[in-house]
């Protein structure tokens, strides 16, 4: 008896012992970031019985089965989907906020304005040296803030595609991770502290995937992965250990595509696909703001060159260029600007040619165009802005969701830290019990 109850004892000193450790564990790791609360599981032990005792049985302690995770795949996945569309949402953001600081902060219409202004005064005395001075030099401002603000977008451009080239570069290091995690997940042992750990790796490189692109999964009985990016009928990214690359390639207008060895994908969550978004609205915006340059060109230097200067020499185009980042001042002296209508002769006060100028600008209106570009802008990214904040609390509940399922409540690990505490010390009393029971039988005579 002393022997059996000697046996038991021992096995429970060895179950409570991992036990304990488990709940160090979950304690230390209380805060970091992907840990999966862990579990001790136990199972009685039982040994067949003694002589002329066949199919009997003797209740010999407790067993560890090993370690388990608690962990809800459903709740991972909508972790991971809602993840991926504030991320998109928020990369988006960011590309428009940056197209609106270019266009606003490049004081655009404030110049078209200032031009405008400056012809107006130009009215009063179409022979004033100063007032023509004044215009010239408010048309160079304009060309200055067309090229200002053309730059800053093609600045925003580049920035989203440098983000979008290290994120590709991100998503083809984690997939190699996440390819030799599946080999080490298909040699552990289940059950095993190596197995648990491999198994939190598999997730968190999931989800930082997911981070980046959509992603869909699905689970071997192994617990390895496979990973199809661009969603469930999007091509194979991670299979066991091999996985393929995914590529990314920039076309003339500034925008970007992705593919894998298997064709071209389209992404539709994650930062990459809220960055190809972001550049399209920088696409779309540069291509709105070269019509205005246009549009601007072609009307002033239509009506300048079919006026006269104050030299009485036909007038000369005011703009050059045909684009927001070429349009360059054509004149060199305000005596260029045509204010004079067409055979005036020299220093003539006739206003008709300004008039005329003024009249294409308005007739065109530039600064409507101007003004209606920045409106746009302005109105999408408050959009962003709002569907943004709308996908960050649906992730944010999914993760909460998620941490209360599978994250470490410290109150129940220090329940469980005492209660596997009283259980080694009453095994060790067992033992202490079984000894001196041992003991006391050996002294019998």
């Amino acid at each position: 008896m002393s022997t059996d109850l000697l046996h038991i004892a021992s096995s429970g000193v060895r179950a409570a012992r991992v036990a304990l450790d488990v709940t160090a564990q979950n304690i230390a790791n209380a805060g970091t970031q992907g840990y999966v609360r862990r579990s001790v599981q136990l199972s009685e032990l039982a040994s067949a019985g003694g002589f002329n005792r066949i199919g009997d049985l003797s209740f010999s302690g407790v067993r560890v089965v090993g370690m388990s995770r608690a962990v809800d795949s459903f709740r991972q996945a909508e972790v991971r989907r809602t993840g991926a569309d504030a991320a998109r949402a928020g990369a988006e953001l960011g590309a428009y906020q940056n197209v609106e600081a270019a266009l606003e902060q490049s004081g655009l219409f404030s110049a078209m304005t200032g031009f405008e202004t400056a012809l107006q005064q130009l009215t009063t005395d179409t022979t004033d040296p100063a007032l023509r001075a004044a215009a010239l030099e408010a048309a160079r401002t304009l060309t200055r803030t067309f090229h200002l603000a053309s730059a800053s977008l093609e600045t925003a451009a580049e920035s989203l595609q440098f983000s979008a080239a290290d994120g590709v570069e991100q998503v083809n290091r984690l997939a190699g991770e996440l390819g030799r995690v599946n080999l080490q997940l298909a040699r552990s042992t289940p059950g095993t502290a190596d197995h648990v750990m491999l198994l939190d790796s598999r997730d968190s490189l999931l989800g930082q995937i997911s981070g980046y692109a959509d992603i869909a999964t699905s689970l071997a009985p192994d617990q390895t992965v496979q990973v199809r990016i661009g969603g469930s009928s999007g091509p194979v990214l991670v299979s066991g250990g091999a996985t393929d690359s995914l590529t990314m390639a920039t076309a003339a207008d500034g925008t970007i595509s992705f593919a894998t060895s298997a064709g071209a994908i389209t992404l539709s969550a994650g930062s990459l696909a809220g960055q190809g978004q972001g550049l399209v609205m920088v696409r779309d915006s540069l291509t709105q703001l070269d019509g205005i340059a246009a549009s601007l060109i072609a009307a002033a230097n239509t009506a300048q060159t079919a006026n006269t200067a104050l030299d009485g020499t036909p007038g000369q185009p005011l703009f050059g260029g045909t684009s927001a980042a070429n349009i360059v001042l054509g004149l060199n002296t305000g005596a260029e600007l045509a204010t004079a209508p067409a055979g005036a002769l020299a220093g003539s006060r006739d206003p008709a040619g300004l008039t005329a100028l003024r009249s294409a600008l308005r007739g065109n209106d530039i600064s409507g165009q101007i003004d209606a570009l920045l409106f746009q802008v302005s109105s999408a990214t408050q959009g962003r802005q709002i569907t943004s904040e709308a996908l960050d609390a649906i992730a944010g509940s999914a993760r909460l969701a998620l941490d209360a399922q599978a994250g470490v409540n410290l109150d129940e690990e220090a329940v469980n830290l005492v209660r596997f505490q009283q259980a080694f010390q009453a095994s060790s009393k067992a033992i202490q019990v079984a000894s001196d029971l041992f003991d006391t039988l050996l002294a019998i005579r």
